[in-house]
């Protein structure tokens, strides 16, 4: 029996756990074979996009009124690890769905809901979530982009960087600044923009160290018009949503991170019980055997307080700014590590594009990077502790 003082738990439910089995295997029979090569090429892998929407996978963030599943914090994150265990750039496809999705699932109106919603979860449509801008990474409130009300519409002139799929979106989340005199956290407002539109464009594709196949955009914006009825939420509440956005999406980049180094303990496991040097498997030589150890201790440690913070979560804590940050924290950090450790278990052969742990040691740096730093969550961690001054 669940009573109010009962505390969330996360135990996987029977279907949770049918749900990460379903996904374990098509991330092991479709995507895995497709992962070097994604890497290599640095090409957006549109069939496996929709291989996510046939099997509804991309439905797992929405409501099933609007056609989705449905899904949990946890069962989403659940499903963004197995993807990510076999490639990183798959993962992100379902993750960057839910975090441009957000914004229209936290603050959106009915008719908006209604409106964008169904081509999201068939995957039809992909969304990307357009904040950062070359002066404003950390600092959010130091965006640039404004949006000037113009009768029925407002006008959009800036540009952003840094953006996740940004150049095969059809929907962009966008954040900009709609009364330049308001206080810092009260100037923004945020926006859904469709795309191709006059005024838009793709100026620049990063090319970057991981998570190759994800295009990395830098969009410009030049007089576009979007409508009044395209705003989300009211004016100057931008800000706001963008932080409620982010205790709901760095769960995602953390079960990404669990992915990575859960792929990277099993590539490096199986190389240590195949490979023999001296007469002997090298993972039977202690200094091997204890680096396996604590790349397994630190993968698990990571996936237990991701798990714990989906459901403190979704039970609305009201610190759940600080576990989405401890969650992604821990597990960033575990990810290079265990992903740094693979690498030194296979030695030479680590340092290769033969096995899978250098590309995975690549894709996992961006996770302590993206959806905020590990710098800006011990912040966010700390603040929770210490209370704001005065």
């Amino acid at each position: 029996m669940v009573t109010e003082s009962t505390p969330p738990t996360y135990r996987l439910t029977e279907e949770q756990m049918l749900l990460r089995d379903a996904v374990r295997v098509i991330a092991d029979e479709r995507v895995a074979p497709r992962a070097a090569e994604i890497d290599k090429t640095s090409e957006f892998p549109q069939d496996l996009r929709e291989l996510l929407a046939a099997q509804d996978i991309l439905a797992l963030p929405f409501p099933a009124e609007h056609g989705g599943l449905g899904g949990d914090l946890l069962s989403l994150c659940l499903a963004i690890e197995q993807l990510s265990r076999a490639c990183a750039t798959t993962g992100l496809i379902l993750a960057v769905q839910e975090l441009g999705s957000l914004p229209l699932l936290l603050a959106g109106s009915p008719e908006q809901q209604a409106r964008w919603i169904p081509r999201l979860a068939s995957g039809e449509h992909l969304i990307a979530f357009a904040l950062t801008e070359a002066e404003a990474g950390s600092d959010v409130a130091a965006i640039r982009t404004q949006a000037i009300r113009d009768g029925d519409d407002y006008v959009l002139t800036g540009s952003k960087r840094f953006i996740s799929q940004g150049s095969v979106a059809d929907l962009v989340t966008v954040f900009a600044v709609t009364d330049p005199e308001a206080p810092r956290h009260a100037r923004i407002s945020c926006f859904i923009v469709e795309v191709p539109t006059d005024g838009f464009g793709v100026t620049r594709i990063e090319h970057k160290m991981g998570l190759r196949g994800s295009p990395t955009a830098e969009l410009a914006f030049d007089g576009v018009r979007v409508p009044v009825a395209s705003r989300i939420g009211a004016e100057g509440d931008g800000f706001e949503l963008a932080m409620r956005t982010f205790d709901r999406s760095r769960p995602g980049i953390a079960a990404q991170a669990v992915g990575i180094a859960q792929g990277a303990l099993e590539a490096a496991t199986a190389y240590a019980k195949d490979r023999r040097q001296f007469g002997q498997r090298i993972g039977d030589f202690q200094m091997v055997a204890a680096l396996l150890a604590d790349m397994d201790a630190a993968t698990e440690a990571a996936r237990q307080l991701l798990y714990k913070a989906c459901v403190e979560i979704e039970a609305g804590a009201p610190d759940a700014a600080r576990w989405s940050a401890m969650c992604k924290l821990v597990a960033g950090d575990a990810a290079m590590r265990v992903t740094t450790d693979a690498v030194q278990v296979l030695g030479g052969y680590g340092y290769i594009d033969e096995f899978p742990v250098e590309r995975m040691m690549r894709d996992a740096k961006i996770t302590q990077l993206y959806e905020g730093t590990q710098q800006i969550q011990r912040l966010v961690v700390a603040r929770a502790l210490l209370g704001k001054d005065g």
